[in-house]
């Protein structure tokens, strides 16, 4: 069994700048993980926006607090609280923090089932 806090030395260590917008913090790891490539929390800024980008991985976007914006591919949608948002591999996306509160949210990545 593995159990990890965000604020453990070894997920802190992994703290990075989220595409230009947010903060994250990969959790869980491929390193342990089998079929995933990463559990991360992510918190992004009132005003800030994790800038559009595509991820080779499909992910989902848990929003545990705040909301935004979100666009996949050519939609795009108010999220909030309690959303998770579905993001195919290989479609742009990005997240728009258009709130006056931080949107904290999960991140978690795996690659699609052949």
């Amino acid at each position: 069994m593995i159990v990890r806090n965000i604020d453990d030395p070894v997920a802190r260590a992994t703290t990075y700048r989220a595409h230009w917008g947010g903060v994250a913090r990969m959790v869980l790891t491929r390193e342990h993980l089998r079929s995933m490539e990463f559990f991360a929390w992510a918190a992004l800024p009132a005003g800030n926006t994790i800038e559009e980008h595509v991820d080779e991985v499909e992910e989902i976007y848990f929003i545990l607090f705040g909301g935004g914006v979100m666009k996949v591919g050519d939609e795009e949608k108010e999220v909030k609280a309690g959303d998770a948002i579905w993001i195919p591999a290989g479609q742009p996306h990005r997240l728009v923090n258009n709130t006056a509160d931080n949107t904290f949210f999960i991140c978690v990545a795996a690659y699609p089932v052949r």
